[in-house]
């Protein structure tokens, strides 16, 4: 089995709970660090969206939690994780339009149950773990290389 490729780079962001005022700042930090790395504008793109839609979920949802930013030569990886209600039905929140936003939310035009998706969407792999009433933990991969992209058999 051959190795994994070294991590070029790691960051974690936390996120503040409450914090909604403060979301958007980790997203614009991933597309900033993977611009400055030379990383493909389509891999910028994609990962500002799964991270912006990650940091909002965990703003709106949870008692706070961190995304973890890593980049190899191949890959872009985020991790989410959060101290939330956790995900009952997982199958469900991956259907767009379902939203569990409180209405405080939606007066802020959050909640229009389109986060999930857009994460799957944007990601070239895609997994969610959770427990209902200790969290949950997400992680997409995004490939940096075209050929790359047979490993999942999905393209952007």
């Amino acid at each position: 089995m051959p190795a994994e490729p070294s991590i070029l780079l790691r960051r974690v962001f936390p996120v503040p709970p409450d914090a909604i005022e403060e979301a958007g700042k980790a997203s614009t930090e991933v597309r900033r660090l993977l611009r400055g790395m030379g990383a493909e504008p389509e891999v910028v793109r994609r990962a500002g969206i799964v991270c912006f839609e990650g940091e909002m979920n965990i703003a709106l949802y949870t008692k706070g939690g961190r995304i973890v930013l890593v980049v190899r030569e191949d890959r872009v990886e985020l991790l989410f994780s959060d101290r939330g209600p956790g995900i009952a039905d997982i199958d469900l929140v991956k259907q767009p339009g379902y939203s569990t936003a409180p209405d405080w939310a939606r007066e802020l035009g959050f909640g229009a149950g389109m986060g999930i998706p857009n994460m799957e969407k944007n990601s070239d792999e895609f997994h969610i773990f959770s427990r209902v009433g200790q969290g949950t933990v997400i992680r997409a991969t995004i490939y940096r290389r075209r050929d790359d992209l047979g490993r999942s058999g999905k393209e952007a």
